[in-house]
C-alpha cells in the first residue's frame, strides 16, 4: 500500500480534489464524499495507466502541500497483483482408423 496526500478545496458549487504528490490524479465532486470518491477513482485510473506505459509510481512524498487548501488527509493506493491467463482450445488430430 502506498500512502499520498490528498487535498481538497471547498468551491461555491463543487469540491476540487487533488493527490498532491501524484500528479495528474485531479477531479471534483458536488460535496466532500463525491469528492473523496471521485479521488480514488483518479488515483486508481492514473496508477493503471502510469504502470501500462511502463513507468514507475511516483514516490509519496510527505512534505508536498498546498499552499491553501480547505483540507488536506492521507489516500491509500493498494495494489494487487494478478495474472491474466488465457487458454486457447487446440485442435484435436483426427483418430487414425
Amino acid at each position: 500500500m502506498l500512502t499520498y496526500k490528498a487535498m481538497y478545496k471547498f468551491l461555491p458549487d463543487a469540491v476540487h480534489a487533488e493527490v498532491l504528490d501524484f500528479p495528474r490524479a485531479i477531479t471534483f465532486g458536488k460535496g466532500l464524499d463525491d469528492a473523496r470518491r471521485m479521488l480514488a477513482s483518479a488515483l486508481v485510473d492514473m496508477a493503471e495507466t502510469t504502470l501500462l506505459a511502463g513507468q514507475a509510481l511516483p514516490r509519496p512524498d510527505p512534505a508536498v502541500g498546498d499552499p491553501e487548501p480547505d483540507l488536506e488527509g492521507p489516500i491509500h493506493l493498494l495494489l494487487t497483483a494478478a495474472t491474466r491467463v488465457s487458454v486457447t482450445p487446440q485442435a484435436r488430430e483426427a483418430a487414425m482408423p
